[in-house]
């Protein structure tokens, strides 16, 4: 009953979504209420925003609606003890619906970064209010158990990260939908296996959201071939629905799941990627005296662009690095302990982003070459008309 429960929500997510996108759409259209076009940009045409408003009120609804019908018309057993897990839930809906609000407003007439950060800090403290907050470390760095005044400023600080590494990373058609899908796609397997029917609810149901958003944000409407983007409506409440993911795959809790040893890698390996991106693209900016939070064109997607790849290319190429990540991660902690999966980690990321340096700057004097031939030609053949000699062979299909 629970998984047909579970496809039911995840269809009626994804036909919801894909309703309701048309009709953002055609109001951001009409209403003019477009992403800005600036030197940081990818995109360089106009292109609505707003995708994001979709995401939090189906997901809300949808789990409500469930619940109701398990426990009042189905009459089921809900198989978890509420007063342990229903908090959790209850508080995550309020932080969504509040990131919406702080979000919708940022994408229409724009929010200093500064009460964004309140605001991530202020619903990011629900978790552990609530009575989720990461108190076991599994044995990374010879850790087990935290206490409450190490766990829960940890989660707090884990939550705000992982709101901005989320929101950082949407700068290319379709990749911080494919990640936060992928993700929750990895996260809600996990669950159903060890039977935690709800958490894999809420994961599958923004599986489903995330479907249809990313068909128009990578191929366009049919037919008109007009994009929309999430915004940070979209891409904050995603960040704060895969914290809430991981973290409760991560905090040791009988009620949530049954133990195991490889929780907290495997909770986060779908995050490495735009965790560590941040991680090195905020140290850039310190170590060159710029402004941490001020915004510029160093993270990964930014590196494949200038390594000579296309848009689709860089998006496929990340993706492929989170699913990875995912996959060796899974396999990786049944094998070996969680200290020697993290420097693994750690090796491949700090070895795949030198080779990625190396083809970034052979790109780069490759292209910085070619402009300085191509303009040497066009200078002499502009001396050559002017004088009538004939100063290079040339060949006109070459340039």
């Amino acid at each position: 009953m629970y998984i047909f429960i579970l496809i039911s929500c995840f269809l009626l997510a994804l036909l919801l979504s894909r309703g309701m996108l048309p009709v953002i759409m055609l109001v951001t259209y009409k209403k003019r209420l477009f992403d800005p076009i600036n030197a940081r940009k990818v995109h360089q045409h106009i292109i609505p925003r707003l995708g994001g408003v979709a995401f939090a009120p189906i997901q809300c609804l949808l789990f409500i609606v469930a619940l109701v019908v398990v426990i009042k018309i189905a009459n089921m057993d809900t198989q978890v003890e509420s007063w342990a897990l229903l908090p959790h839930f209850m508080l995550l809906l309020c932080g969504l619906g509040m990131l919406f609000m702080v979000g919708l407003v940022d994408d229409l007439i724009g929010v200093s970064y500064r009460w964004k950060f309140v605001m991530q800090i202020l619903v990011a403290s629900f978790f552990p209010v609530s009575g989720l907050w990461i108190n076991d470390l599994y044995g990374l760095g010879l850790v087990i158990s935290l206490p409450a005044w190490i766990g829960m400023p940890l989660t707090v600080f884990l939550v705000v990260l992982i709101i901005n590494a989320i929101n950082l990373i949407d700068g290319l058609d379709g990749l911080c939908s494919g990640v936060v899908a992928m993700g929750c796609l990895v996260l809600g397997v996990l669950f159903m296996y060890y039977g935690a029917w709800w958490h894999a609810l809420f994961a599958f149901i923004t599986v489903g959201v995330l479907i249809p958003f990313f068909y128009f944000n990578v191929f366009g409407a049919t037919g008109r071939r007009r994009r929309i983007f999430m915004g940070d409506t979209g891409s904050m409440t995603l960040g704060y629905s895969m914290a809430f993911l991981a973290i409760s795959f991560a905090m040791n809790n009988a009620y949530i799941k049954p133990f195991s040893d490889g929780a907290i890698v495997v909770a986060f390996s779908a995050l490495i990627i735009p965790v560590m991106d941040v991680a090195r693209v905020m140290f850039l900016r310190w170590r060159t005296g710029k402004p941490v939070f001020k915004p510029d064109r160093n993270h990964l997607h930014h590196k494949f662009l200038r390594m000579g790849m296309s848009h689709r290319i860089a998006m496929v190429s990340i993706l492929g690095l989170v699913l990875f990540f995912s996959v060796f991660n899974m396999l990786m902690v049944e094998l070996i302990s969680n200290n020697i999966v993290i420097l693994c980690d750690g090796g491949v990321w700090l070895g795949m982003h030198w080779v990625f340096e190396k083809i970034e700057q052979r790109n780069i004097k490759k292209q910085v070459v070619n402009i300085q031939e191509t303009s040497s030609v066009k200078m002499y053949r502009s001396e050559g008309k002017r004088t009538g000699n004939v100063l290079l062979p040339f060949n006109d299909n070459l340039y």
